[in-house]
């Protein structure tokens, strides 16, 4: 792929950032590119020594903080005429009805998810209070002169101590699951925030 052919899929995919930005990462990468270049690297190589266009731009997304994209977005590109203020004003009960609902079934999916990691933690947190019980009931039996009731309590300790330790490996994947699909559901809001156009 060549300097401009790079260049221009990296604008187009980039379309929605404010200009500023957009210019100062085309310009970064440009330099990068024109630096290796200047090493002896030939063109074609130069540009896949930095990266697919693609890869790049997702890169940009993460790191550009969500007000400004929301900005950049929002901040309309020409005046609107009287017609559109007119049609957006009487649609409004219907896009912003729509709107939220998104935004709250969005929020209850993130809420529910988060719901089942707090409540893995407290049946781990159970299961470690259970064997620790039963452990401190063997003596305290032994001295009753309960020793099958002790026995049994410390059994039942064991179990839940042996559950406790094969849980807890479970609710750390689950709870790096959880993080990991959060981000994710941010990088999607922050997509939304930036026009997807077809690139060549």
């Amino acid at each position: 792929m060549k300097k401009n052919e790079f260049l221009s899929e990296l604008r187009e995919r980039l379309t929605g950032l404010s200009e500023a930005d957009l210019n100062r990462s085309l310009d970064y990468y440009t330099e990068m590119i024109d630096d290796r270049m200047e090493d002896g690297i030939p063109e074609d190589e130069a540009v896949a020594e930095v990266g697919t266009p693609a890869v790049i731009a997702e890169e940009i997304l993460k790191e550009m903080p969500l007000a400004k994209l929301m900005k950049a977005r929002v901040k309309p590109k020409r005046k609107m005429t009287v017609w559109e203020v007119v049609l957006l004003v009487l649609g409004s009960p219907l896009w912003l009805s729509l709107l939220i609902t998104l935004f709250a079934a969005v929020l209850s999916l993130y809420i529910a998810l988060w719901s089942v990691v707090i409540s893995l933690w407290a049946v781990e947190l159970a299961l470690a209070g259970t064997a620790l019980v039963g452990v401190v009931a063997l003596p305290v039996s032994l001295i009753q002169g309960n020793v099958w009731a002790g026995i049994a309590l410390l059994g039942a300790g064991i179990f839940a101590a042996g559950l406790c330790m094969f849980g807890f490996y479970g609710c750390l994947y689950v709870t790096k699951g959880a993080c990991l699909l959060g981000k994710k559901l941010f990088l999607f809001v922050k997509r939304c925030f930036i026009r997807k156009e077809a690139v060549r």
